[in-house]
């Protein structure tokens, strides 16, 4: 009979105004995380005492995500089966949790990291991302052709979905896909059983077990939710401009979108306020400070909202 082993797992992101970050243990290779116990009667309550124990960060709101079980393990070796959530929250806006250890088990520092450290081909917005891109599909290529001849259109018209070639268009909703894409390929050191390196530029910093998998799903919900909740809320500062805005949507999704026409329905659609004050930021011209609408929030939470991300031609 083989054995399974649960975990709860924890991706807790973060903006600190000038890309997205994910809150990480064990170097940057491991999502915070703890065991499912028997006796546990609340799954968010044992997550969240687990999370807070490892990085000395206090948990708001906990959102599940999915449950993932582990590709199968060597012989011996127990499945691991993953309980994920996800949680927003501000880079120094965290509580510090009480009697926490910031610290994992090996006595590295939780720190927060890039998440396109780990996925760096979906940042469009960044040139990187071309080159990332290039590479992949040049690797893909070559395994498609070592594949039988039978397979060829049906795994090319699949890169193209995901990569949004040959008339088709870039979705940024599709981080897992394009990474189960790479996994299959054997394109990425989580497809192997030994870590082989690889050039992170290309295939992104690796994580153990099922933990960018589950990175790459909470990418994907943030990016399908701000199209119809102001969940970029729960990542910006109180008070903000109009540019840092369209930033921090710019740089959830990885992409640019268009100045007037995201400002245009940003106001049409009543989520922010103007504060009176203005930023004054050395070098530049003083701009207007704005905050979301507390009862908007709240209102849009229920019946949705959209922020304007126009997909690529």
């Amino acid at each position: 009979m083989s054995l399974v082993q649960t975990e709860l797992v924890a991706v807790l992101v973060a903006f600190n105004g000038d890309t997205p970050r994910v809150l990480t243990l064990d170097d940057g290779r491991s999502l915070p995380n703890g065991p499912l116990k028997t006796d546990d009667r609340s799954l968010q309550a044992s997550l969240r005492a687990a999370v807070e124990r490892q990085t000395g960060v206090a948990v708001g709101h906990l959102e599940q995500l999915y449950t993932f079980a582990d590709h199968p393990p060597a012989d011996g070796e127990p499945r691991r089966v993953a309980i994920s959530y996800l949680a927003l929250t501000r880079v120094g806006a965290e509580r510090p949790a009480e009697h926490a250890n910031p610290f994992d088990d090996a006595g590295s520092p939780a720190a927060w990291r890039d998440w396109y450290d780990y996925f760096p081909w979906e940042d469009q917005a960044c040139p990187r991302a071309a080159s990332a891109i290039m590479a992949i599909l040049q690797r893909l290529d070559g395994w498609i052709t070592r594949k039988p001849p039978e397979r060829w259109e049906e795994l090319r018209q699949r890169r193209d979905q995901v990569f949004g070639l040959n008339g088709e268009s870039w979705n940024d909703e599709l981080v897992l896909q394009r990474y189960e894409l790479l996994y299959e390929a054997g394109l990425v050191p989580e497809a192997h059983a030994t870590d082989v390196g690889g050039d992170a530029c290309v295939a992104g910093l690796a994580m153990r077990h099922d933990h960018r998998r589950i990175l790459a799903t909470a990418i994907a919900r943030i990016r399908a939710k701000i199209r119809y909740r102001p969940v970029i809320y729960e990542l910006m500062s109180d008070q903000f401009t109009l540019f840092a805005l369209q930033q921090a949507v710019e740089r959830v999704a990885g992409r640019h979108v268009h100045k007037q026409n995201f400002r245009r329905q940003v106001a049409h659609q009543g989520l922010i306020e103007e504060t009176g004050e203005e930023s004054r930021e050395a070098g530049g011209r003083p701009a207007r400070l704005y905050r979301f609408r507390r009862s908007v929030v709240m209102e849009r939470a229920v019946a949705g909202s959209k922020l304007p991300i126009v997909r690529a031609r």
